[in-house]
């Protein structure tokens, strides 16, 4: 059945009231977390860049101190280094995984999808 005009601007008029409700949501979002700007935005990124160094600093630390003791064909500082790389990078994703699930129940929550 073709639509009407009348359809079409009872349409047109649900999509705009959509579209200003969801400015409005993240207008008021943006007020109530006033606190999340770029101070926050630095933190998170410190959060990631420790949670990858600290891993890596931890192995690499075991390596020489394996090496010291026990010297042998294969360097476990090298080994480990990247062993430390691999699980930092692991510890990262899982930081920005929950952060971005976090943001999307959020968005959820608010009525948004």
């Amino acid at each position: 059945m073709a639509e009407t005009p009348e359809d079409d601007l009872r349409k047109a008029h649900e999509a705009l009231g959509r579209d200003v409700g969801a400015k409005e949501a993240r207008k008021l979002k943006a007020r109530r977390e006033r606190y999340r700007g770029v101070w926050f935005g630095l933190g998170m990124f410190g959060m990631v860049g420790w949670s990858v160094a600290l891993p890596l600093l931890a192995a690499l630390a075991l390596g020489i101190w394996i090496d010291s003791r026990w010297p042998s064909r294969f360097s476990w500082t090298l080994m480990l280094l990247f062993v430390g790389i691999v699980l930092g990078c692991l510890n990262a994703w899982h930081w920005i995984a929950r952060e971005r699930d976090t943001i999307e129940r959020e968005e959820r929550g608010n009525g948004r999808e």
